[in-house]
């Protein structure tokens, strides 16, 4: 067992040297802003997604991760169903594990207090917007509308893509131009 610890500790360090001397640095750290998004989903994000320039909107980037619903359209009849679960798997487990955090009331401190240091009022703004959102939308499906807390977490981490999003394009944004 302390073999493998150790081997784990070594493989998280040698990531966190990786990271910080990567491409996408600003990248993880800027992800980092939102709550449920620690150090290893935003790795995670970076990696998986790589450029969120190839989104041209949010909801190309939850119809990517498989975060929308099913669709059977025929004349002015429209039925939606479950998630269609396209997409990448690891992507989608990932923000639902993350959206798990948004039941709790809003706030910032601990670890997203540090993670929020030095970072642009823009970037804090959306952070706390999607705190703010997230939290009430959990709460009005699960209090309000009486859905099952899976059902409410996962139409959360979809919401929670579109912030990713926000938060990602406002890094790449000026450097598109």
């Amino acid at each position: 067992m302390d073999e493998i610890e150790q081997r784990i500790g070594r493989l998280e360090k040698a990531l966190i040297e990786e990271a910080a001397t990567s491409s996408k640095a600003d990248l993880i750290q800027i992800l980092q802003s939102l709550r449920g998004i620690g150090f290893l989903t935003a790795v995670t994000l970076a990696a998986e997604i790589g450029s969120f320039a190839r989104f041209r909107s949010p909801a190309q980037l939850m119809a990517y991760l498989g975060l929308v619903p099913r669709e059977h359209s025929s004349g002015v009849r429209t039925q939606r169903g479950s998630l269609t679960k396209a997409g990448n798997g690891r992507l989608r487990r990932t923000l639902i594990e993350s959206a798990w955090s948004y039941r709790h009331r809003p706030a910032i401190k601990g670890d997203l207090a540090r993670r929020l240091e030095g970072l642009p009022a823009d970037i804090q703004l959306i952070s706390w917007k999607a705190q703010e959102r997230l939290h009430r939308k959990f709460r009005r499906l699960v209090y309000g509308l009486n859905k099952h807390k899976n059902v409410a977490v996962t139409a959360v981490a979809r919401k929670l893509t579109g912030f990713i999003w926000a938060v990602a394009r406002t890094l790449e944004l000026p450097n598109a131009q």
